[in-house]
């Protein structure tokens, strides 16, 4: 695949809006192969994406290969839908629609085909698009396709992203071009389901060795919220590429098995990093106690070490934020903002202002605490099996860009009480309970009750900021799946507010939830 020709047109159908049209000439099927792997991990469920061009001009071949791209499987078979007018695939990044329209004449006909039916909530891959006339006029991704008379093996495609594409294409092909320089441009890519973030990660597969590609472009802050600041700088979320090799190079350093950074371009925020498999802590969809232990143990062993504030990088110092009062509200107040309005229960502003308060109040021992590093999302979706290696190594660590400096007792409460899969009450407590001992014979100073405390705080303040979360990613980012996981929080959480400590919090729960949560 060479170098893209970058072209300026407009797109009368989109509001005049600068369409940039990117041309590029495939010399052979290899290069239309690399070009469906560069393009295709942007598909995303509701995309649609046209294929014009003459008989024999390569639309297929592309489908097929964005097709198998998706599947993660290079051998699929992957007809032409000339005849059958429709092909479904089921994938790990959802439905794929290859739609052949050819035999149709016009837009009227798509219902007999039952293509609303098919085509709801899919990757919409469709060849003869001009049949559906105006059906596919809106917000897409266009590539057009020629044959090369002088070069019969050679095809010309020009590629018009409408709407939103724009921005997705050139940051393809920026991965791409990372890809390239660093040696895995031939690579197999497989998405891997990431978390809740914008962030997204590919396995890259090739000769027998494996890489996972994490692209995280700098997110733009968003609007001032309190003193002037966005709400990712008050709760000290990363906002580039730059805390995770931070915290990797510490957390290794320390023999922790955190993935090695094998190549970086921090300034576009692409990093390539060990794979640390596909095995994890949860196994058909319970909590192995082998592996719990250890990640148990992991944290034992964490919390033992003075952990720095500073991290230096080659592009100068890291500072690791404080998990402060600021950052512990913030988070609390999601449950205002989304959770209750989303249970028809907003508060009023007398209510919103006793929650602060009260919880200002139960954090203050928090925060004064002594500190350790927090990595923030210690639990199982983060947490791999690796049972080659020996001890807490076994235990591969993932997403901590996050990390803060904070109270020992947020990780521990992460692992225990998993917000995503269920941790049998009797499991937490003996595990809890390894925890304490573990502590206790590497720390005389260690207070079990003053840890209790702490645990089912930040217990309770974890739950009421994540349940805040799974509202905002269902209503905001249309990702339903999460609200399955409330049942499981307000366990928690009613738990977490039982302790002593947490008395006049739960009677304010109690009243905004009308008498139950």
């Amino acid at each position: 695949m060479v170098a893209a020709r970058p072209a300026s047109r407009q797109n009368k159908g989109m509001n005049d809006k600068a369409v940039r049209a990117h041309r590029l000439t495939l010399p052979d099927e290899a290069a239309t192969a690399r070009l469906a792997a560069a393009l295709a991990p942007m598909f995303a469920p509701g995309d649609i994406v046209t294929l014009a061009g003459d008989l024999g001009s390569g639309k297929t071949t592309f489908a097929r290969y964005v097709v198998r791209q998706l599947a993660g499987n290079p051998q699929l078979d992957v007809p032409s839908p000339t005849f059958s007018l429709m092909q479904t695939y089921e994938t790990p990044r959802g439905l794929i629609v290859h739609a052949d329209l050819y035999r149709i004449t016009g837009a009227a006909e798509l219902a007999e085909i039952g293509w609303e039916d098919n085509a709801a909530n899919a990757i919409l891959l469709v060849e003869w698009p001009d049949r559906a006339e105006n059906e596919l006029s809106g917000e897409r991704l266009e590539l057009r396709f020629e044959i090369d008379l002088e070069q019969p093996q050679s095809r010309r495609v020009t590629i018009m992203p409408h709407g939103n594409w724009p921005a997705r294409i050139s940051r393809a092909l920026q991965i791409a071009g990372f890809l390239d320089q660093i040696g895995w441009a031939g690579a197999r890519r497989e998405h891997v389901k990431g978390d809740a973030s914008t962030r997204r990660y590919e396995r890259l597969i090739e000769r027998g060795r494996s890489a996972i590609l994490m692209d995280s472009p700098r997110q733009p802050d968003g609007p001032p919220i309190r003193g002037g600041k966005p709400y990712s700088r008050i709760a000290h979320l990363a906002e580039d590429t730059v805390p995770f090799a931070a915290v990797a190079v510490v957390l290794r350093s320390l023999n922790y098995s955190a993935p090695e950074i094998l190549a970086a371009d921090f300034e576009r925020g692409f990093l390539l990093v060990e794979d640390l498999g596909r095995t994890g802590v949860v196994e058909n969809g319970l909590h192995v106690p082998e592996r719990m232990k250890a990640a148990t143990d992991v944290l034992v062993d964490l919390h033992r070490h003075d952990m720095p504030r500073e991290v230096p990088l080659d592009r100068g110092a890291y500072h690791v934020p404080s998990y402060d009062m600021d950052a512990l509200l913030i988070e609390t107040e999601l449950l205002l903002d989304w959770y209750l309005p989303h249970m028809r229960r907003a508060p009023t502003q007398a209510q919103r202002e006793e929650f602060v308060a009260l919880w200002r109040h139960v954090l203050t021992p928090i925060v004064e605490a002594p500190t350790a590093w927090v990595l923030r999302d210690y639990h199982s979706p983060n947490l791999m099996w690796l049972p080659e290696r020996e001890g807490i190594s076994r235990v591969g660590l993932l997403d901590f860009q996050d990390a803060v400096i904070g109270h020992p007792a947020y990780d521990v409460v992460s692992l225990l009480q998993d917000a995503r899969v269920d941790v049998p009450e009797a499991l937490e407590m003996q595990l809890l309970t390894q925890y304490v001992t573990g502590r206790r014979a590497a720390d005389s100073r260690f207070q079990p009750l003053d840890f209790a405390a702490a645990y089912a705080t930040l217990g309770a303040q974890r739950a009421t900021k994540i349940l805040g979360i799974f509202v905002r990613l269902a209503l905001r980012d249309g990702k339903q799946d999460y609200l399955k996981h409330i049942p499981r929080l307000i366990a928690y959480l009613d738990r977490d507010l039982a302790h002593p400590s947490m008395a006049p919090l739960r009677t304010w729960y109690l009243d905004a939830f009308g008498g139950k949560k």
